[in-house]
């Protein structure tokens, strides 16, 4: 019953915030970009709550944890270093720099006018909406496994219930509304993890208790001491892990976005710190706890968890007083509504500024704008929600997969263009269609012949056919491959680069 109170509330505060909103989105700007005026809190808060999601602390949390023991702990600590303070560091003051002087309210607009290239803006929106399709099916599938073990609700029904809420306060706030309720989200998030690491420590006699016990645990080969060691049983493969979910950050359209609604560059600096804090607690804490999770579950005979990998968490969550399993739910749908509605604002601005606008040829007004994009956050949270109640009974489409092939397509083909363009006067179209190309190839190439294939590699101890290492090759690829391509192919004309990058030396920007 408790659980219950506290859910209900929750959504109502959610709900009431998107109403409040209604009236106070005057154009596309305000919808999509909160008037490119939100401040250092807000921002920072956003950037963490999409980043964080029920993907990480059910799915990745979960299954990293099993693989890599109080070790997947590194996962958190490169999420806090690479995937926010750097992220910010490098990316935030330029990005809203460059962002507001070319009037880019999507990252395809941001191509098409830092690259003066329509057919950019054109594959760069077809990306999104196909990619960002299995990101949110897989917090779908994380936020409902947790709802069933508290609730004993169906898993179909618990996704189609939060696509429903999803759509409400997104489809009627915008993005002011999904920035209040990131904040007021992101704070049930810090006290929540924190109470629930503590909780979960002294089931086995607090930290030092639960590490002798997760030492205690033999591998398959028949050692012990490696599950609460520094670098746990992989630490080849678990780089992989680091270099996905903390380098992804920096080429996927739902976080950069959000430093183009920062108000200035003193929020920046701010948002830097705050940012930082945030993602130590959260992400270092989720992985942090899923290292625990052999003692809670079971193994299988060939070392794998009882009911699967997405079950971990859930299962350790059982152990917890019905109060502070209450917290944990909201805490969990704090993270991933916040998710989702970055996703939905993302993929429908996208579809409808950069591929319905361009085809109306000036018929589409503001108003209509926003109506188009409203009703694209509905196809695409129905469309989501579909893949996740198809997928949920496969043992391919576990929650760590479907994300790996997102963030490796999208941060593979977007980072190195991204990247590149805010620093390097002299990148070529030719050099973003190649990262475009390699990023979403190098992707769907592996998920066809591994992991839906699938085929087996290691080489040199580096699993090949894992889907977060192919992932993390296509962003360092798409890095290494944009200046070589750029260096041999025809340059950009000097009128448009000076155009791009005047906005550098605006003082009063």
């Amino acid at each position: 019953m408790t659980m219950w109170v506290v859910l209900i509330l929750y959504l109502c505060l959610m709900i009431g915030i998107g109403a409040y909103y209604r009236k106070k989105n005057s154009g596309t700007a305000d919808y999509v970009l909160g008037g490119r005026a939100l401040g250092s809190w807000f921002t920072a808060f956003a950037y963490g709550t999409s980043y964080f999601s029920a993907v990480i602390f059910v799915g990745y949390a979960g299954k990293f944890g099993w693989n890599y023991g109080a070790s997947a702990t590194w996962v958190g600590i490169g999420n806090a270093v690479i995937g926010s303070l750097l992220a910010w560091l490098v990316l935030g003051k330029r990005t809203r720099l460059m962002s507001k002087h070319l009037d880019a309210r999507t990252m395809p607009e941001f191509f098409e006018k830092r690259y003066n290239s329509k057919g950019l803006k054109l594959a760069a929106a077809i990306i999104i909406f196909i990619f960002l399709i299995p990101y949110t099916a897989s917090a779908f599938n994380g936020l409902s496994r947790l709802f069933e073990k508290a609730f004993h609700i169906d898993y179909a029904i618990c996704i189609v219930v939060m696509g429903i809420i999803t759509a409400v306060y997104v489809i009627v706030g915008g993005y002011k509304a999904t920035a209040l309720n990131d904040f007021i989200q992101g704070i049930v998030m810090l006290v929540g993890i924190v109470a629930v690491i503590v909780n979960i420590l002294n089931k086995n006699g607090g930290l030092g208790g639960s590490l002798d016990a997760l030492g205690a645990i033999t591998t398959k080969d028949g050692s012990t001491g490696v599950y609460n060691s520094l670098f746990g049983p992989d630490p080849v493969n678990l780089i992989g892990v680091v270099i996905l979910t903390s380098l992804g950050t920096w080429g996927l359209p739902q976080m950069v976005t959000k430093f183009y609604t920062i108000k200035d560059e003193q929020a920046v600096k701010t948002g830097t710190v705050i940012s930082t804090i945030f993602a130590f607690v959260v992400a270092g804490g989720c992985y942090f706890l899923g290292g625990f999770g052999r003692l809670f579950v079971g193994a299988t005979a060939d070392d794998k968890p009882i009911d699967g990998f997405d079950a971990i968490v859930p299962t350790m969550m059982e152990s917890l007083p019905e109060l502070l399993f209450g917290v944990v739910i909201v805490l969990v749908l704090s993270a991933s509504m916040s998710t989702l509605s970055s996703l939905v604002l993302t993929s429908s601005s996208t579809l409808t500024l950069d591929m319905i606008k361009p085809m109306m040829k000036g018929k589409m007004d503001e108003k209509k704008e926003v109506l188009c994009m409203r009703i694209f956050v509905a196809v695409f949270l129905l469309i989501s929600c579909t893949i996740a109640v198809v997928t949920l009974k496969n043992p391919v489409a576990i929650i760590s997969t479907l994300m790996s092939i997102s963030w490796g397509a999208l941060a593979g083909a977007f980072l190195a263009p991204l990247l590149w363009g805010l620093y390097m006067k002299n990148v070529t179209k030719a050099a973003v269609w190649t990262s475009f190309i390699c990023g979403v190839g190098i992707t769907v190439a592996h998920m066809f012949y591994y992991t839906i294939g699938g085929h087996t590699a290691t080489i040199g101890g580096l699993a090949v056919h894992s889907p977060i290492n192919a992932g993390a090759f296509a962003m360092l690829f798409g890095i290494v491959i944009v200046p070589i391509v750029s260096f041999i192919t025809k340059k950009p004309e000097e009128k448009q680069v000076q155009k791009v990058f005047s906005c550098l030396d605006d003082k009063a920007a």
